[in-house]
């Protein structure tokens, strides 16, 4: 276990310090170079517009659900060679929100890194009951590489990053690669929805254990059935308990999980920590690829999770499962 001093990025919260779980062995050396380059103290510094130099092409259309349809946004260097390794952004907001636009800076930020970014809509749980929404985002994936060659894509090398329910459907995308059930319906069936790594921020994985292990201080509960889970659902969790199971990423978990990045903040009051720890004890018990950082005094989202250092973690991260390494040359003797 390591604390490292945290930097500045989009943020503009004084340092806090990050623990990281597990090691830095499952991101390689990249990452831990990356990490330990980028420990500049924060100061107070006000979020950028999205910077100069992304192509953005938005109200896609990737599905249609009756008559409404279902639209991503997609970002890319305005400069680019070859096809791009693509990253599925997914929002948070409870399964409740939709704030697409808001992503601008996040998702502006990785594709000037060499990426292109799809930030997706999904149905809420307002329009409709789980699994609509893991259908969506596995329709967004399908929709992506049927166009890849069209938008310059790499349809091999997709990952998926989500925060707080966000993070809760970027993951299930992880897990749930090979499970027909939650693929939906909304086209593009001869492409597979599967992803190649996932990064996790503060989402929820077993939602029947999230009251059990709230923080003292916590300022939601899980369990009623006007819960965010619960509306998910359809109804009190504990009241409906498979279809909480098959809503829970924990349930999915073997050793073909993709490569996983989880971070969470220590004091979340919203999503307790407990949920990410139930993650990567999963993946770890599993054999999967996981890396696992605990934000030593962060609470539920906040700047002081895209400061610098933890920018140059995800990209570290994306970097080494994302983009391909050409063969080495053999060297004669």
């Amino acid at each position: 276990m390591t604390t490292l001093p945290n930097s500045r990025g989009f943020g503009y919260k004084p340092a806090m310090n990050i623990v990281i779980t597990g090691g830095t062995r499952g991101l390689g050396r990249a990452l831990a170079a990356a990490l330990f380059a980028a420990t500049a103290t924060c100061h107070a510094q006000t979020p950028v517009p999205p910077p100069a130099g992304t192509a953005i092409e938005r109200d896609l259309v990737f599905a249609r659900v009756g008559e409404k349809n279902l639209v991503l946004d997609l970002y890319r260097p305005e400069n680019r060679s070859g096809n791009l390794p693509v990253v599925v952004w997914i929002y948070g907001g409870a399964w409740r929100t939709r704030n697409r636009v808001q992503q601008a800076p996040k998702a502006a930020w990785l594709a000037t890194r060499g990426y292109a970014v799809a930030v997706i809509d999904y149905r809420l749980s307002s329009e409709a009951l789980f699994p609509a929404q893991i259908n969506d985002c596995k329709a967004a994936v399908r929709w992506l590489r049927t166009n890849a060659a069209k938008f310059g894509l790499d349809a091999g090398h997709i990952g998926a990053w989500g925060e707080s329910s966000g993070g809760h459907l970027s993951t299930l995308l992880g897990v749930t690669g090979g499970v027909a059930d939650l693929e939906g319906d909304l086209g593009n069936a001869d492409k597979s929805s599967r992803v190649q790594a996932v990064v996790d921020f503060f989402g929820p994985t077993d939602f029947l254990q999230m009251d059990a292990h709230a923080a003292p201080n916590a300022t939601l509960k899980h369990d009623p059935p006007t819960s965010p889970e619960s509306q998910l659902v359809g109804g009190a969790i504990h009241d409906n308990v498979q279809q909480v199971a098959r809503a829970n990423p924990i349930t999915y978990v073997t050793k073909d999980a993709p490569p996983f990045l989880i971070v969470h903040g220590e004091q979340d009051t919203l999503v307790p920590l407990h949920q990410s720890e139930l993650l990567y004890e999963a993946l770890t018990k599993a054999q999967a690829d996981v890396t696992f950082y605990k934000i030593a005094g962060a609470g539920h989202s906040g700047s002081i999770f895209y400061t610098e250092m933890m920018q140059a973690a995800v990209q570290a991260f994306f970097d080494k499962h994302l983009k391909p390494r050409p063969n080495p040359v053999p060297q004669p003797p």
